[in-house]
């Protein structure tokens, strides 16, 4: 009997207290007075979180009570004891002064999406009793990585730091760069669920306002769940997502970053992605690198004409060869016609195959080396390389001419300093090849003029992809091909459209 008492009894409770809890549903999203409502709401809202720690205090600077609430794992422990906890338990106020605490950044807050935002985004919130308004108090501690080279855009004689996955400490490293008061910042929130925080940084007085304005739109029209990356960001707001070509250069150095926007670019930093996107983006400004202004300038444009060699011969060299041995073979020596012939002798396949084969071997040898750690992935790539180069030839599945092209592109490939569009000449290697296998040589003219013709009518953000060729701006040809004297470079490109141009005769006073 006592039993079925006590049963009975838990049964009454439970929906008592359940009944408490739904009891209370807050009107126009706002605080109610009274803390029980308030804690009963956020147990509702925050269903089944235990990482939600609700801590009740009695406030001494008051004498009434409160609750502190924060997710565990995206706080700083010692800064909520020392800063917060402290203040709130053992410090007194003065006379007609309010809830007092040691932190930095204090703001009130009156509704519960508010307060949802801020919990998820590693704030800790104080509820009062009697009170209708939060205190938000700014205690992140979520882990964080510390600031690194980049690995993927290393640099000799540049700074050795990268951007890194907050967004705060990436614009702290821009903003080392560009110590000006000119320098602005955006903020907008994307995302149903995942509220990703998106800042564009630029300069106001040197970017054109309509182009400031034309990403805005594209940014904020968008109707996601999440943004996770810079790269996703990129894709949703590119002029032409159906080309192969990035129309956003994507880049993990401060140094680089703070460059372009001197220049009157919009730089795009995603919270949380260690990648900050730069736009408008040109094809010239992918084969630049930060090297190329700390270097003597015959250097540097030496080094620059290798990469624009690079690209020509990572895309058009194996299709150029399949094109000579299967229609065009007049243009080749005797010797070498010779030597070939004896080379593809024993080989079962026509060239297109034979490339085919041996490019796809090497993609797939390049991401596996990308894929497993450092040390096995080098093993990989160079042991694979020679082991199954070798044994192909030896089988007599391709020829040691068709060795030493694919090996010669995958190093021209590599020459590139950007990774993105490497990875689109990679891809636009293969169509090349079937047309040369159709056509030739007039295949591979055929297919440059089509190139051609797909990056003049390109744009980023509005502006013309292959800028400054395509519109021809001679002003704006001294940091393409080659690089001019620093001297000499005295505008800015007329690609960005900055409503400041640079020129030595209008600089302010304080800047000579």
């Amino acid at each position: 009997m006592l039993r079925f008492q006590s049963f009975i009894k838990n049964i009454l409770l439970r929906a008592h207290k359940n009944e408490q809890h739904a009891s209370y549903i807050p009107n126009n999203d706002s605080i109610h007075s009274s803390l029980t409502k308030n804690i009963a709401f956020l147990d509702t809202l925050f269903s089944e979180t235990p990482d939600l720690i609700v801590r009740f205090i009695e406030i001494k600077q008051t004498g009434g009570q409160g609750a502190l609430i924060y997710l565990d794992g995206l706080v700083d422990k010692n800064a909520i004891n020392n800063n917060v906890l402290r203040p709130l338990l053992y410090e007194t106020r003065e006379a007609g002064s309010d809830i007092t605490v040691s932190v930095g950044h204090v703001k009130p807050v009156t509704t519960w999406s508010q307060i949802e935002s801020a919990i998820f985004q590693g704030y800790s919130i104080l509820l009062v009793d009697n009170r209708t308004e939060a205190l938000l108090f700014k205690t992140q501690g979520w882990p964080q990585r510390a600031i690194e080279d980049p690995n993927l855009e290393t640099s000799l004689k540049g700074a050795h730091l990268g951007f890194v996955e907050t967004s705060s400490q990436s614009i702290a490293l821009i903003r080392l760069h560009i110590p000006d008061s000119d320098l602005k910042i955006k903020e907008l929130i994307v995302g149903r669920r995942g509220k990703t925080k998106i800042s564009i940084v630029y300069l106001e007085d040197i970017v054109l306002p309509e182009l400031l304005q034309e990403l805005e739109d594209r940014i904020t029209k968008l109707d996601v769940d999440a943004i996770i990356s810079s790269g996703e960001l990129a894709e949703l707001i590119q002029d032409n997502p159906s080309s192969p070509f990035p129309q956003f250069l994507s880049t993990a150095r401060p140094d680089f970053a703070a460059s372009q926007i001197l220049q009157g670019r919009l730089a795009v930093v995603v919270d949380r992605s260690p990648n900050v996107l730069l736009g408008p983006a040109t094809f010239t400004m992918f084969f630049q690198n930060v090297d190329d202004y700390s270097t003597q300038w015959l250097v540097a444009s030496f080094i620059r004409l290798q990469r624009y060699l690079g690209f020509l011969v990572a895309v058009f060299l194996p299709a150029f060869y399949i094109a000579l041995i299967s229609f065009n073979y007049e243009l080749i020596p005797l010797k070498l016609l010779l030597s070939i012939g004896e080379s593809r002798g024993r080989v079962p396949f026509p060239p297109l195959i034979e490339a085919i084969m041996m490019e796809l071997a090497i993609e797939m040898m390049r991401e596996a080396g990308l894929r497993l750690p450092a040390p096995i992935g080098q093993t990989v790539g160079i042991v694979g390389g020679i082991v199954i180069g070798q044994a192909a030839v030896q089988a007599g599945i391709v020829s040691n001419i068709m060795v030493i092209v694919v090996a010669i592109t995958a190093i021209a490939s590599f020459i590139l300093p950007n990774y993105d569009m490497a990875s689109s000449f990679r891809l636009i290697r293969f169509p090349m090849m079937i047309i040369a296998s159709q056509l030739g040589i007039y295949g591979i003219i055929i297919g440059l003029l089509i190139l051609i013709a797909h990056l003049i009518s390109l744009e980023s953000l509005g502006t013309p992809f292959g800028s400054p060729f395509a519109p021809m701006n001679y002003s704006s040809l001294k940091d393409t091909l080659i690089r001019f004297p620093l001297s000499k470079i005295t505008r800015r490109p007329k690609s960005t459209r900055a409503i400041q141009s640079m020129d030595l005769e209008n600089r302010r006073p304080e800047d000579n």
